[in-house]
């Protein structure tokens, strides 16, 4: 088994493929917007490859900067969300154990926050759906950052929101973007096997272990 040493006094989760296994909703979603809305001929992996970040930098990577205007972005966006909370909707689900995981984490009197990409839209859309809300203390969206992950600021705002130092936070991140966006905020990971397999955070020293969900029981050595 995993060892773990490390007893954080906060929690940070991304929601997308940390909280809820939802990714391949976002993708189909994606998929179809890009190639049949907006005529731009892309591979499912192709759009896969572009998953990660605010929406309208996901617009930006694959049209090229200002070839929508700010009232474009946001209907598509808007439009984008709606498919995906329709197509996901009835599936919606937290990954197995989260929930008791939560209710342990709360009892410990550890502190937890969510730092997502996700706009409001999509974060209420979870929190409220499976009525999880009362156990985050800060929710840091799309909306609350300049730049998204890997850059640091998504966890540092959640950290500041907590009132705990960025070396007592501890991680949860599908994707090595969200792990490199940990590791840019000096603060420790562990890796949700939901998107990603191990090997693809080969070059990560900040990880303390992996879980395929939140059964494990390594997740007990941190309290």
């Amino acid at each position: 088994m995993q060892q773990i040493s490390f007893k954080p006094k906060a929690f940070l989760f991304d929601l997308n493929g940390t909280m809820i296994n939802d990714m391949h909703y976002h993708s189909k979603a994606w998929h179809h917007i890009i190639n049949n809305d907006l005529g731009r001929a892309l591979s499912f992996d192709e759009v896969n490859k572009e998953m990660y970040g605010k929406n309208a930098e996901l617009l930006e990577r694959v049209f090229g900067k200002n070839h929508f205007s700010e009232s474009q972005i946001l209907e598509i966006s808007m439009e984008k969300e709606r498919r995906y909370q329709e197509a996901y909707g009835p599936y919606l689900s937290l990954i197995d154990g989260l929930e008791t995981f939560l209710k342990k984490g709360k009892e410990a009197g550890i502190k937890m926050a969510i730092g997502s990409a996700a706009i409001p839209f999509n974060i209420d859309f979870v929190l409220d759906g499976l009525k999880v809300r009362q156990y985050f203390d800060a929710i840091v969206s799309a909306d609350d950052v300049a730049i998204s992950k890997p850059n640091a600021e998504t966890f540092l705002k959640g950290a500041i929101a907590l009132g705990v130092h960025p070396s007592e936070c501890l991680v949860f991140e599908d994707v090595p973007k969200g792990v490199q966006s940990a590791k840019n905020a000096e603060m420790k990971s562990i890796v949700i096997t939901s998107t990603h397999n191990e090997a693809d955070f080969n070059d990560f020293d900040n990880i303390l272990g992996f879980i395929a969900d939140y059964n494990n029981p390594i997740l007990n050595l941190l309290f």
